[in-house]
């Protein structure tokens, strides 16, 4: 079978598209390894209808029974291979399926690099955050642990004096922090400390305290990572003959959300912008718009 869209990646952006090309009737499917960014955050509090928070997993398991209502069908798998033939693309799994393809939206994301500390992982997105954007405002006048590296953290501690003036900045790593960024952390009042974080100290997914591995303890109820050299997930697009930017991330249409190379669209974190989830649905359903015209016989550009 040849489907009419293939989208490589199940999470926010790919999702929206499916449930968006289910409803044109088109024959659409999802390849998804299930081990996207969404699937981390315990809750995210920026979004439209959800006041109190709704997690990543549960809008992916939200928005899977919906595409699945219209007809997308989904393989659990990881593209590892993408080919371009005269009349439709190639998807190779790693376990060696090979789906074909008129269109393809690669919604693949980006993958935060965040050090293994042991209890961290249950606290993202309830009392441990990564973008300011979304959750600076849960830590509005709070005690705020910023858990970082260098230069990095030193300047996510800075972002959130805009929510709170009582921060201390643990540089995890113990990468060197430029002189400039030190005096202003020292003008802003932030605590800075120079060791790794040994474990975290939570009780279910809210956070306790910290030990470091020179045996202090650190007590906070709320904290930000922010260790930089996120994996954005664009080697497929690169095989394609895609245009990325310098960081990796994906170039397309402002308006039509398709790259460079014909039939070829990108959505969500992938692509250049402020990696929001609102965000990654507004693409999801612009691409799929645009792919139901290009489906239709109409000029894309």
């Amino acid at each position: 079978m040849i489907y009419d869209c293939v989208i490589i990646g199940g999470g926010i952006a790919g999702l929206q598209a499916a449930i968006q090309l289910g409803r044109y009737k088109h024959r659409v499917m999802i390849i998804d390894s299930n081990d996207g960014r969404s699937t981390l955050c315990r809750s995210y509090h920026n979004v439209l209808g959800y006041p109190d928070g709704i997690s990543g997993q549960e809008l992916r398991n939200i928005g899977t029974e919906q595409a699945k209502s219209l007809g997308v069908e989904f393989l659990t798998d990881k593209a590892v291979k993408a080919d371009k033939n005269e009349d439709y693309f190639e998807i190779q799994t790693e376990t060696d399926s090979i789906i074909l393809g008129k269109c393809l939206l690669i919604a693949t994301g980006v993958m935060d690099r965040i050090p293994h500390i042991p209890n961290m992982y249950s606290c993202l997105g309830i009392s441990v955050y990564i973008c300011p954007d979304c959750d600076g405002y849960e830590v509005k006048d709070k005690r705020t642990i910023v858990i970082g590296s260098g230069d990095v953290g030193a300047n996510m501690a800075l972002i959130l004096t805009y929510w709170t003036k009582d921060l201390i900045y643990i540089n995890h790593e113990q990468q060197k922090v430029k002189e400039d960024l030190m005096n202003k952390l020292y003008n802003k009042g932030i605590q800075y400390i120079e060791s790794p974080v040994k474990e975290v100290v939570a009780e279910g997914s809210q956070l306790k305290s910290l030990i470091l591995a020179n045996g202090q303890k650190i007590a906070g109820e709320h904290a930000f990572v922010a260790f930089g050299g996120n994996d954005v997930k664009s080697d497929l697009a690169k095989q394609l003959g895609v245009e990325i930017l310098e960081n990796k991330h994906i170039v397309v249409n402002p308006r039509t959300k398709m790259t460079n190379v014909p039939g070829v669209w990108a959505a969500g974190d992938v692509v250049a912008h402020s990696e929001q989830v609102t965000i990654a649905m507004g693409d999801g359903s612009q691409s799929a718009i645009w792919i139901h015209k290009l489906l239709m016989g109409e000029k894309v550009d």
